[in-house]
């Protein structure tokens, strides 16, 4: 092969991966970004090991939507409203370079309180029915048959969580009343949670990433995704590509 047409066999090699990095660049800009869950707040709905796709779209676009959280343009384009139930991966508040994941439980306008361990929504608490028992894989927090109750929401969105403690500091709450243009988030492992009872506090909508969507791989027992030769005997095989709700 002449030298010519191997500087341009490389080039052309060269011009392939650059559009395979763009393309790549604009899916997890504007379509769908990988996200990793770090800890236990939202057993037994998501676990550590966890690595899930969160939906960009489902909420438009913010600064936070991009890399490096430019500061293009303010609030949200191509907006949306989160539902009630939603999972939501966001900035946190007070420190808007580290994601959090939480379900949405209050919207603009809402009354949210915890009153005995029960979450109440404008006066009305939220139905909760025994669901089982949780024990977790995850070495930090073992939750070795933790009640597992089942919330459903007034616009029929049901999901489990976890009651560890009968009178933990997040089981009696004040009344939140989310302001305009913000969200209430908690976490499903109620006692475990540092959701907006606490120090996240109310989440501008700007601050939203976008909804939790599917698990594309899980891996049990704290097995770091390096530890390829783990992988058979820790892979979770029953949540592969399992939607998240």
């Amino acid at each position: 092969m002449s030298e010519a047409k191997k500087q341009s066999a490389l080039w052309e090699n060269i011009k392939v991966i650059i559009q395979a990095l763009l393309l790549a660049m604009v899916i997890r800009t504007v379509l769908f970004q990988p996200f990793t869950i770090p800890s236990g707040s939202m057993m037994p709905t998501l676990l550590v090991g966890d690595y899930i796709f969160v939906n960009k779209f489902s909420y438009g676009y913010s600064k936070y939507s991009l890399p490096f959280s430019p500061d293009l343009f303010e609030g949200r384009i191509f907006a949306s409203e989160p539902k009630r139930g939603d999972i939501v991966v966001f900035r946190f508040p007070p420190n808007p370079s580290v994601d959090y994941i939480k379900r949405l439980v209050g919207l603009p306008g809402d009354r949210i309180q915890v009153i005995n361990g029960v979450l109440n929504i404008n006066g009305q608490p939220v139905p909760k029915q025994p669901d089982g028992v949780f024990t977790s894989d995850y070495r930090m927090d073992p939750g070795t048959d933790v009640p597992v109750f089942r919330e459903t929401m007034d616009n029929g969105v049901t999901y489990d969580t976890l009651d560890q403690a009968p009178d933990s500091r997040g089981d009696n709450t004040r009344e939140f009343i989310v302001p305009e243009g913000h969200y209430f988030m908690m976490g499903d492992n109620r006692d475990n949670s540092l959701d907006s009872r606490f120090d996240v506090g109310f989440v501008p909508a700007e601050n939203l990433i976008g909804k939790a969507s599917l698990i594309f791989f899980s891996l049990g027992n704290d097995t770091s995704f390096r530890e390829v030769w783990k992988w058979p005997s820790n892979m979770r095989w029953d949540r592969l590509f399992k939607v998240v709700g």
